[in-house]
């Protein structure tokens, strides 16, 4: 069976090991997005360590889990946004003001929807972590 979206099953397998308590993750899902998507999220604190593992044809993923997350999930489609529809995506997608992150695609890189501003980028929206 192939996925539509590897990121979204990454992202949902991370929330499914978040509810049942379990410490670490791994995954087969490896890709240069998914890579720098869980990298901002280890800066932000909401994982621990990240560690790429050789395996045959392809390196698997091994995620250490803190137990910081509440919620996370894709955003589909991935909606471009403007500086000044951001306070929209920010209303539609966290619980509360200055509560969670929005990850985002920019044309200098992968960052969060925070940092974009203060960088007064635009870009299309990943996914949502809180």
């Amino acid at each position: 069976m192939s996925l539509n979206d590897p990121l979204a099953g990454v992202l949902s397998d991370i929330m499914n090991h978040q509810r049942v308590a379990k410490k670490e993750l791994v995954t087969k899902f490896n890709s240069t997005l998914i890579r720098t998507v869980l990298g901002v999220l280890q800066q932000q604190g909401y994982i621990g360590s990240l560690e790429e593992l050789p395996d045959g044809k392809n390196n698997i993923l091994k995620i250490n889990l803190l137990g910081n997350i509440n919620k996370i999930g894709a955003i589909k489609p991935r909606f471009p946004v403007t500086r000044e529809t951001a306070v929209k995506f920010e209303k539609r997608f966290l619980p509360a003001k200055d509560f969670g992150i929005i990850i985002i695609s920019t044309n200098q890189g992968i960052m969060t929807l925070q940092q974009a501003k203060e960088k007064q980028l635009g870009g299309r929206l990943l996914c949502y972590c809180y």
